[in-house]
């Protein structure tokens, strides 16, 4: 079947399975930590903060690891941080079940897991070109990712709901660190060639530079970095604010909470699954702000309702704009980069999409706390629906920025085939 093509890779097959066994595991350890904070706690505030120590590592390291990650051996680097990881699930796991875990606990280990994703993230995205056989699967292989990863939030969720209410939030870690070792297993059942081309090796400040230099000087580059700069500072941090929505807003518990988020990783299975099923790049860059205002708009109808069926059917919404916007963004910016800049100018779309998001889950929990949740989600969606208005209207001239690049590169209609879009958010956007 074409959407499963990349499987006859036999180690992106081992990769692919692994991680449909982690991810699961790696959404059950969101869940559990946002409602484990909430339930110490019962403070927006601290939601916020801790979201923000998970993910503020991806905003300072990513441009650096970028760099890093192409000149090492991306198989050894995904095996350590697999390691940490498993690591720092049970150490979640050993305190929560003891009944020994406190908020300075919670966030120094938040501190670490963001530090692992900060490599990790950047070397998944590069590996792919080592372990896909054929070429022409590779952006099948993106969209397979985003598919196990989006139907990993959608189970990991429901169950971390069950088993949170049944036998506590430590169960949940517990199950995110043994799951990490399925990744780690096919990781070393691989058989890799030698890598075919290492990084120059100039100073890494000195790459880091040009890198940005590059994509700030590439209009269609930075216009798409900006806009996902500014939809995962105000509008993605919506995750952060979820457990009060279930408990106050709704009147539920955990089992609303992994409801709500199961039903927004179900709606961006679907936009993956809508993206994956493409056959061009073309008409890409109309879709974006379309998916942005999408996003936006399902923000401020959730923020209105106090409906179980009404919020959840909003989600669905948000899942599937968030995801469509990000991976179509994603996808234009992998075909039209120039490839010696391609890991530099990924770290700094991965820096745009998690590194924005710490500061935007401070913002949510600060604002939360002082006008309440519904009005911080209803002003972050209208700020999401400006930014795909300003987006629409650069549309015209960015696509007489790209359509030589098109052309250069083979990619018209006539001749597009086999080109499906390219979907790559691999860390959970929470934590």
């Amino acid at each position: 079947m074409p959407y499963f093509r990349a499987l006859r890779s036999r180690n992106y097959r081992l990769f692919f399975f692994g991680q449909a066994v982690s991810l699961i595991g790696t959404w059950m350890t969101t869940i559990a930590t946002s409602w484990l904070v909430y339930r110490l706690s019962g403070s927006a505030v601290l939601l916020g903060i801790v979201g923000f120590a998970g993910q503020i590592p991806a905003f300072l390291l990513a441009p650096f690891a970028g760099v890093l990650v192409d000149r090492w051996n991306r198989r050894r680097v995904l095996v350590i941080t697999h390691v940490l990881a498993t690591l720092q699930s049970l150490a979640l796991a050993a305190l929560a079940l003891a009944g020994l875990i406190t908020m300075p606990q919670i966030i120094a280990l938040s501190i670490l897991q963001g530090i692992i994703n900060a490599f990790d993230i950047p070397a998944r995205q590069v590996f792919l070109v080592e372990i896909v056989e054929h070429p022409h699967d590779l952006s099948n292989a993106i969209a397979l990712n985003s598919s196990v990863f989006n139907g990993a939030r959608l189970i990991g969720p429901s169950l971390a709901g069950v088993l949170i209410a049944g036998a506590g939030e430590g169960i949940c870690f517990l199950i995110d660190g043994v799951s990490y070792l399925a990744v780690i297993a096919a990781l070393c059942a691989m058989r890799l060639s030698p890598p075919l081309r290492l990084s120059e090796r100039r100073p890494v400040l000195q790459q880091l530079r040009d890198g940005i230099v590059y994509a700030y000087h590439c209009a269609p580059i930075r216009a798409i970095l900006a806009l996902t700069a500014l939809v995962s500072l105000v509008g993605i941090p919506y995750g952060v604010l979820m457990p009060v929505f279930a408990q106050e807003i709704l009147g539920g518990g955990p089992h609303t909470f992994g409801f709500l988020m199961a039903a927004s990783g179900l709606g961006a299975l679907t936009g993956a699954l809508y993206l994956a099923s493409r056959t061009s790049v073309l008409g890409l860059s109309g879709i974006i702000p379309l998916a942005a205002g999408l996003f936006g708009c399902g923000l401020v109808a959730f923020s209105l309702s106090r409906i179980l069926w009404v919020s959840l059917l909003m989600m669905l919404g948000v899942g599937f704009g968030m995801l469509v916007q990000m991976a179509a963004g994603n996808t234009i910016i992998q075909t039209i980069v120039e490839e010696d800049k391609r890991g530099r100018v990924m770290s700094l779309f991965a820096m745009s999409f998690m590194g924005m998001a710490p500061f935007g889950s401070l913002l949510a929990g600060g604002l939360a706390s002082r006008i309440g949740a519904p009005r911080t989600l209803l002003l972050g969606g209208v700020a999401c629906l400006a930014g795909a208005c300003l987006f629409a209207r650069q549309l015209p001239r960015l696509r007489e920025l790209v359509r030589p690049i098109y052309a250069r590169k083979g990619i018209r209609p006539e001749v597009a085939t086999g080109i499906q879009a390219a979907v790559n958010l691999v860390a959970p956007p929470e934590g």
